[in-house]
């Protein structure tokens, strides 16, 4: 197991550690809402690369959380049992998305959620947030979200298991997580945020009377025009102003532009792709352009694929690969793939966020993977409010 120590030991109030936290999703939003990161782990590289150059005030433990061991986070962040505010996690959901056709309870990676539990066990967080797909709460008929509650309760945490979706939150993305929030402090229900935002499907003067949803416009319009497999990792604006609020919330503080860079589509590709208008997908190709498969499928069929982006829109679910063969993954005006900082754009992530090393693939991975930023900032504020009704003491020590 591989530790990086704190680079500073600034106090604040709210203390949490993130497990499984690939680049930091649901840290960003916890950080957002003034928590202090003290540990994380992962076993991806670069994952942990980017974790590390945008957490430096975290002890970063690099490995399997299978060997991780809670009285070696407790000593590195100077934390007795129980001092933990909230243990926060996202275990590998490849084994339980409805993406995988071979999903199966009994995966290895589907058991991962077990360390997770451990280290519930072990350290005795206050609160825990542990974030899927969907799909877990159908894996094995259920037996797998059924052994995380009774896990919980027999560790005396109340529980929750909702689904939120994450434009609800002011994220300019259709995408639906499972989140487990639980609580040995009170009730879990205090727990879940309220959403603020329009869903995909709302209806104009539909009650309560909500935010309008953040659109794709809203959200990447501002950045500069590239090429076909062209930006840079660092690069500039190029005099292009902000032009919506979302926008200038993602620039502040960030000077430069980072991962402003896109796939190179291959030719054959950007001859389908210049037949797609806005808004539009692979039934837009002429039939003579398709793959032999794509000919073959119903005009009902893989609505999303080659799907170009609509300004006015939402963008769809982010997976691990902006490639066009599996989702709307083309920019709205552009004959391109989105860029990494256009699809992290797309997830909430601030500019100042950097995606480390050199190469596309898992840069793109990192984002998909990720936990949208509003989201997990709106879980963290409903948190934040829990603590404080039902430990007040604790905060009046910290505030001290």
């Amino acid at each position: 197991m591989r530790i990086t120590r704190p680079q500073s030991t600034k106090k604040v109030a709210l203390k949490c550690a993130d497990v499984f936290a690939g680049a930091g999703g649901l840290a960003e939003g916890f950080r957002q809402n003034g928590w202090r990161i003290v540990a994380a782990n992962d076993a991806d590289q670069a994952a942990s690369e980017t974790f590390r150059l945008n957490f430096p005030e975290a002890a970063f433990f690099e490995g399997s959380a299978i060997n991780l061991k809670a009285g070696e986070v407790l000593k590195t962040c100077d934390l007795a049992i129980g001092e933990l505010d909230v243990l926060i996690g996202g275990p590998p959901c490849q084994s339980f998305s409805y993406n995988n056709h071979h999903r199966s309870a009994d995966d290895e990676r589907a058991r991962l959620f077990e360390s997770y539990l451990q280290l519930v066990s072990d350290l005795r967080p206050k609160c825990l947030v542990m974030e899927n797909v969907p799909g877990i709460l159908t894996i094995g008929d259920g037996t797998v979200i059924s052994e995380i509650r009774e896990t919980l309760e027999s560790l005396q945490y109340d529980c929750e298991v909702v689904t939120l979706s994450a434009e609800e939150f002011g994220t300019p993305q259709v995408r639906k997580r499972v989140f487990v929030l639980a609580s040995r402090l009170g009730s879990a229900k205090e727990l879940i945020p309220i959403a603020t935002h329009r869903s995909a499907k709302a209806r104009l003067g539909e009650k309560p009377r909500r935010k309008r949803a953040i659109t794709v416009q809203n959200a990447i319009g501002d950045l500069p025009e590239i090429e076909n497999g062209g930006g840079a990792e660092v690069s500039s604006y190029k005099g292009k102003r902000p032009n919506s609020n979302y926008q200038k919330e993602m620039r502040k503080g960030s000077r430069k532009l980072y991962n402003h860079v896109c796939h190179r589509l291959t030719e054959v590709n950007m001859n389908r792709m210049v037949h797609v208008p806005e808004g539009g997908n692979w039934r837009d190709i002429p039939f003579e352009l398709l793959t032999a498969g794509m000919k073959r499928a119903k005009l009902t069929d893989h609505t999303k694929r080659y799907g170009r982006l609509h300004r006015k829109g939402l963008a769809s679910t982010l997976l691990t690969k902006c490639d066009p063969h599996w989702g709307a993954y083309v920019h709205p005006t552009q004959d391109r793939t989105i860029t990494v900082r256009e699809a992290a754009r797309l997830q909430g992530f601030p500019d100042t966020f950097r995606f480390s090393g050199s190469k596309l693939g898992p840069q793109y991975e990192q984002v998909g993977n990720a936990v949208p930023v509003p989201v997990a900032k709106s879980i963290a504020e409903a948190m934040a409010l829990h603590l404080a009704s039902n430990n007040e003491d604790y905060f009046l020590d910290a505030a001290e």
